[in-house]
């Protein structure tokens, strides 16, 4: 813990020094307008590491989630945050492959302010107003004041490890003010960059955006193996994006955190509650500071990117002093479940790549700075209409900047070089292993009895669709490329409807997930919990069978043929986060082994979560489920008597 502190210590009086040197040494750019904050003149801060004592498991380590003061910008007054071990992000935990360890995360922040001001404001006219979420301040709007008085009800998730349902973070087992949430974790898996978040119920969106969020590294011996670039030279970038409230008059930002959402239906026939868009927020946070510069040597680096925003995708391109994206020097190597078989470069050149990330998604990248001495190259969102590091503000991006890297000399000459192979272990998954199926239906937002928002639909395959009178609302009939209609009814929707799948232990499973969302296009983030998975495919769907007023199908939807969509390349490892774009079934299948419990999948945006995108699921020993009910087995949600 000394050693944290001791790297807090520092931190902080960088930051104190930063603004006069680094203003100095900034390149020359537009003079930002009154009230905005200047780009690149705080330098990026890297989390303290924190490595659990492995001597004996059971002493577990404590990691104390407490309230904090954060300087997001060297223009802004401290903001009120809440942090893993007062940091945020809060310390980086590193771990060896299959050693234990038990974490008490325990929730000491006292009830009183909550961090986060949250309002709702109008759309307004698309034709003339920018999105509301570009700008900062409340327009106005009171807060609400029921989220102003939530108290620190807190769960730690540990996204992507393999753990008991009891370890996992439970949604409705968050804890409060004093009280300790153990949970052990085996590390048993190749070398990976997890992250851990907040997880409570309903109010995950909020928490999070506090500061509760934090990466998590396991080691193995393969990794090691490579000989990549590491110490000073290996770098997490956390990006978030945020948006601050100002003061009623000037428009002076006043530091404070501002979860400000669109309203797309005043009050929902269905509920007379407001419908709102998910959180996207004008300013780019990287490891909790907006817009930060690095240092570095012309040489190898390696970043383990992680988006822990709330809703927004980025579409990242680096870019050099002259806006114009610098190909050949950024690889990726590794996804959200380890290491790719192959590096993949990102390239830029001719047609416009980008690195696309969404929310929960991780990406191991390597960037080539040894020819580049000298130089200043930004990493920066695009907008959809725009060019690299140019505003979008009808496309929500007023601030393209994400941040800057400053290429120095390089004292020694740099001897790595990059791999052809980095996974020997590596194997993919194929059809021939015996496996189930699950089809998993995403609403549109306006689908009847979703009370405005999308859902997820648990869908069961109908034996005899003969006795069932069609259209109905809640079926569901696909047309394969044979010709043949299968027809599915809905078996559950919201995440308090009864259990609907029941998993064996090391089994495989195939989920399909299709995206009903195409007017307007919604990409949702989907995130399974305790597996990992590969993707089979994707596949482009005509979905205008589906009515929205009815609430099923009134045609079956279908392939379209003539639009098949390829793998990206970055897309073809290991992975718990899962982008389904409106109008597109994506094919996963990963094995469901290693612990038993109940567990979640959910969307990763985090309205979308908390608003009942989110559903169970239960692994239990295969011998045990030959004595299911048969509620969730095999995804057929039958309901039988008892097992006796």
């Amino acid at each position: 813990m000394t050693d944290i502190i001791d790297r807090i210590t520092e931190q902080l009086a960088a930051e104190e020094a930063a603004p006069d040197a680094s203003v100095a040494r900034a390149p020359a750019t537009k003079t930002p307008a009154e009230g905005e904050l200047t780009p690149f003149v705080a330098p990026l801060t890297v989390p303290p590491v924190l490595r659990p004592d492995s001597a004996d498991v059971r002493e577990e380590t404590e990691i104390a989630l407490r309230p904090t003061w954060v300087r997001l910008h060297p223009q802004l007054p401290p903001t009120l945050m809440w942090g893993y071990d007062g940091c945020v992000p809060g310390p980086t935990i590193e771990v060896r492959r299959g050693q234990r360890i038990r974490v008490a995360w325990t929730n000491r922040i006292p009830r009183g302010e909550y961090p986060v001001t949250a309002v709702e404001v109008p759309l307004g006219d698309p034709r003339r107003d920018p999105p509301p979420s570009t700008e900062p301040g409340r327009a106005g709007v009171e807060p609400d004041k029921d989220v102003a008085d939530l108290p620190a009800w807190a769960v730690t998730h540990l996204h992507g490890a393999q753990t008991g349902g009891g370890n996992d973070g439970w949604a409705d087992n968050a804890v409060g003010y004093g009280d300790a949430q153990l949970s052990e974790y085996p590390n048993d898996h190749q070398a990976v960059q997890w992250w851990y978040h907040d997880h409570a119920m309903n109010i995950t969106r909020w928490n999070v955006m506090a500061g509760l969020y934090g990466t998590y590294l396991v080691r193995d011996d393969e990794e090691d193996a490579l000989q990549l670039p590491c110490g000073e030279r290996e770098i997490p970038l956390i990006i978030a994006d945020r948006n601050l409230d100002t003061d009623e008059g000037d428009d002076r930002l006043n530091g404070r955190l501002l979860h400000k959402t669109t309203v797309i239906d005043p009050k929902n026939p269905e509920t007379g509650k407001p419908v709102t868009l998910p959180f996207t927020g004008p300013y780019t946070t990287v490891n909790g500071r907006i817009w930060p510069y690095a240092d570095v040597d012309a040489a190898w680096y390696r970043f383990r990117l992680l988006n822990a925003s709330n809703a927004r995708i980025y579409d990242l391109v680096l870019i050099d002093e002259d806006d114009q994206p610098v190909p050949g020097v950024l690889h990726q190597i590794g996804s959200d479940g380890g290491l790719l078989p192959r590096p993949v470069p990102v390239d830029f050149e001719g047609a416009l790549a980008t690195l696309t990330v969404a929310p929960a998604e991780r990406m191991d990248l390597l960037i080539d700075f040894r020819g580049l001495a000298g130089r200043r190259l930004r990493l920066v969102n695009k907008g959809r209409d725009q060019a690299p590091g140019v505003p979008d503000v009808p496309g929500d991006v007023r601030y393209p900047q994400v941040m800057e890297f400053r290429v120095g000399e390089c004292g020694e000459p740099d001897g790595f070089e990059l791999p052809e192979i980095l996974s020997g272990s590596f194997r993919p998954l194929t059809h021939d292993v015996e496996h189930g199926h699950r089809l998993i239906v995403l609403t549109p937002p306006a689908t009847k009895g979703g009370g405005g928002h999308p859902e997820i639909w648990e869908m069961a395959q109908v034996e005899e669709p003969a006795d069932l009178q069609v259209p109905t609302e809640g079926i569901i009939q696909l047309r394969g490329a044979d010709g043949k209609v299968t027809t599915y009814r809905r078996i559950a929707r919201t995440f308090n409807d009864g259990l609907g799948i029941t998993i064996a232990e090391g089994s495989h499973e195939q989920w399909s997930f299709l995206n009903l969302a195409v007017n307007p296009p919604v990409t949702h983030p989907m995130h399974i919990h305790l597996a990992d998975f590969q993707l089979l495919g994707r596949d482009t769907y005509d979905v205008s069978g589906f009515d929205v007023t009815l609430g099923g199908t009134r045609a079956p939807v279908a392939p379209d043929p003539g639009r098949p969509i390829p793998l990206a390349p970055n897309e073809r490892g290991w992975k718990d986060v899962f982008r389904v774009p409106g109008g597109q079934m994506l094919r996963v299948m990963g094995r469901f082994d290693g612990a038993y419990g109940r567990f979640m999948y959910h969307c990763h945006f985090l309205e979308h979560e908390d608003m009942g995108m989110m559903r169970p699921f239960v692994v239990m020993p295969k011998e045990a489920l030959k004595f299911d009910h048969g509620a969730g087995h095999g995804g057929h949600g039958g309901h039988g008597g008892s097992a006796g």
